[in-house]
């Protein structure tokens, strides 16, 4: 009896073993094939004043403007806005599971405006994607001086690049992220071998 009872412990604990590898090979597959893309620029703040329902320079009423043109004149133009990083599970799952959702734990990040390097940092929370040819939306705030990085091609031209990045009618097109996602599978952690260039035409 008590051989019995051994062998179907035996059983049952390795049905139990190939269940759990089963699910962490599911979740480290979904894992690996996240995409990602830039969404919108939303909340768009330049030194006080929300540009985020101003369409071009001309559109800028007389006392925003005597803000701004003030604050170029000290020589700072604080801009801070959220960049939408939009995260997907692809629509096909050849060899992962169609229901089983995805966690990021973090986001290391770096942006660049025009090609150039602006500045990075963080996202350190969980962040679950849901299942396959499902996406979420994930907030990157982000805090930089205008005047300090384009302060040499005059109060103009910073204007039209914050009308063009956060503006009324403004996009990430010129934006570029840089990130490297940690991805949680619940028995251990899964790093991006190195970063992926994210931008707003395709997933990546």
């Amino acid at each position: 009896m008590k051989t019995k009872i051994t062998i179907t412990f035996i059983c049952f604990l390795m049905a139990v073993i190939l269940y759990s590898c089963s699910g962490i090979s599911d979740a480290v597959k979904n894992a690996q094939r996240l995409q990602f893309k830039l969404g919108s620029v939303d909340n768009f703040d330049l030194a006080g004043v929300n540009i985020s329902k101003i369409k071009t320079l001309n559109d800028v009423n007389l006392i925003d403007g005597a803000v701004l043109l003030a604050a170029f004149a000290g020589g700072s133009m604080p801009a801070s806005f959220d960049v939408n990083l939009i995260a997907k599970n692809p629509d096909t799952y050849p060899g992962g599971s169609a229901e089983s959702s995805s966690l990021i734990k973090s986001i290391s990040w770096r942006l660049l405006i025009d090609g150039q390097e602006m500045v990075g940092g963080e996202v350190d929370k969980n962040i679950i994607i849901p299942g396959v040819g499902k996406s979420v939306t994930i907030p990157i705030p982000v805090k930089l001086d205008l005047a300090q990085l384009f302060g040499n091609g005059g109060y103009e031209k910073i204007m039209n690049l914050a009308l063009a990045i956060g503006g009324k009618s403004g996009t990430s097109s010129r934006l570029k992220i840089k990130i490297r996602p940690v991805a949680d599978i619940f028995m251990g952690e899964i790093f991006s071998p190195g970063e992926i260039d994210v931008i707003n035409k395709e997933f990546r």
